[in-house]
C-alpha cells in the first residue's frame, strides 16, 4: 500500500464519513407540466402540434414515467399534478418571441433561427409562480414541452445551493430547496426524454462523489468505458455505451471486455466480467440502451464512503445531495 493510502486509511478510522439517512422507500415527486403549444391562425385554429404532426405531449409523459417506474423497481414514480397547456411562445433572454410566422418560416426552411437561442427563464419562474408553489409544497419539479428552438435545457437546477446540472446553476434563496426544470421537445419521442434525464442525473451525482478520489470514487467507476479504459469498461455514460467509439455510438458491434452486469450485484460486487457489444443494450435504439443503463444504476439499502447506495434518490432529488 502506497504511503498515501495508508494515511487517508488511518484518517478515515479516526474520522470515518458521515452517513446520510436512507432514502424513502418510493419517491413520488410531483410535476407542474407546461406545454407552450400555440394556435395557428393561419392553419385554421390548429395547433402547433396539429400543424406540423407533432407528438401527443400525454402520450409522452405515459411512457417516460413508465420507464423510470420500470428501470428503478418501481421507487421513482412521478406524479404530474397539474398541467398548463399555454396558446404562446416563451421568451428567449433578449426578449424575442416567435410567432407563428417567424418560426414556420424558419422550420421549413431550415434557416434564420433566433439567435441567442436560450430562453428566459427568470420570465417562467415569475409567470408561473414557481418558487411559491415549490415553498408551499405543491410540487417538487418542473417539466417544460415546446418546440425545437424553444431554448430550454434539458435540466436546470434552482434553489439554495444550486450546483450545475447540465446547465449553469440559478442559485436562489427566495425558495426553501433547490428544484429542477426539465426541458422536453414535443417533436422528438421518449429516448431524448430519458437521454435529458439521464444527463440531470450524471451532473448530480459527479457532485454527490467529488470528494472521492481514486478507487473511492465509484461513480468514475461505473461510467468507463472501452476508449477510455481499455479492458476495464463498465457501464459507460448516456452517449457512450461499453464499446462505442464515438458520441451516440450505441450500436457499434464490436465486443469489448465489461464488467456492467456486475453493477447489479452493486454494493456486494461478484467480479462478474463478459463480453458485451450493442445487442445487450438494444443495437442502437436509443430509448432501449437507455434503459439498460437506467437497470443498472444503483438502487440497494446501505452507504457506501458514507453515500447511499441508492443512486435514483440522488439523481431525482437534489436537496438529498451534501
Amino acid at each position: 500500500m502506497a504511503v498515501w493510502d495508508q494515511v487517508r486509511s488511518w484518517w478515515r478510522s479516526l474520522f470515518p464519513p458521515a452517513e446520510e439517512p436512507e432514502p424513502a422507500s418510493a419517491l413520488r415527486p410531483r410535476v407542474l407540466l407546461i406545454t407552450f403549444n400555440p394556435v395557428i391562425g393561419s392553419e385554421g385554429g390548429q395547433k402547433l402540434t396539429q400543424v406540423l404532426g407533432w407528438r401527443d405531449v400525454d402520450e409522452l409523459c405515459r411512457e417516460y414515467i413508465a420507464d423510470l417506474r420500470e428501470c428503478s423497481k418501481g421507487f421513482l414514480d412521478y406524479q404530474i399534478v397539474q398541467q398548463i397547456e399555454v396558446d404562446a411562445w416563451p421568451v428567449k433572454v433578449d426578449g424575442f418571441r416567435y410567432d407563428e410566422h417567424s418560426f414556420l418560416r424558419s422550420w421549413r426552411t431550415k434557416r434564420e433561427f433566433h439567435q441567442p437561442d436560450a430562453v428566459d427563464y427568470e420570465a417562467i419562474i415569475d409567470e408561473f409562480d414557481l418558487l411559491q408553489r415549490v415553498n408551499s409544497g405543491q410540487i417538487d419539479e418542473v417539466w417544460l414541452f415546446a418546440f425545437p428552438y424553444a431554448g430550454f435545457y434539458e435540466s436546470i437546477m434552482i434553489g439554495p445551493g444550486a450546483f450545475w446540472c447540465n446547465a449553469p446553476e440559478m442559485p436562489r434563496t427566495d425558495v426553501s430547496r433547490r428544484f429542477v426544470i426539465m426541458g422536453f421537445n414535443y417533436e422528438r419521442g421518449v429516448g431524448p426524454m430519458l437521454e435529458a434525464f439521464g444527463h440531470r442525473v450524471e451532473s448530480i451525482l459527479k457532485h454527490t462523489w467529488r470528494r472521492q478520489r481514486g478507487e473511492d470514487n465509484l461513480w468514475e467507476r461505473f461510467i468507463l468505458y472501452d476508449k477510455k479504459a481499455p479492458g476495464k469498461a463498465n457501464c459507460g455514460w448516456m452517449h457512450y455505451a461499453p464499446n462505442s467509439e464515438t458520441d451516440y455510438d450505441w450500436g457499434n458491434k464490436t465486443k469489448v471486455l465489461s464488467n456492467c452486469d456486475d453493477w447489479l450485484n452493486f454494493p456486494s460486487f461478484k467480479g462478474l466480467v463478459r463480453q458485451v457489444d450493442c445487442s445487450d443494450w438494444g443495437n442502437g435504439d436509443m430509448r432501449a440502451h437507455h434503459k439498460w443503463w437506467y437497470e443498472r444504476l444503483p438502487n440497494a439499502p446501505g452507504h457506501t464512503r458514507g453515500i447511499s447506495n441508492n443512486w435514483w434518490w440522488y439523481g431525482v432529488d437534489p436537496n438529498a445531495v451534501v
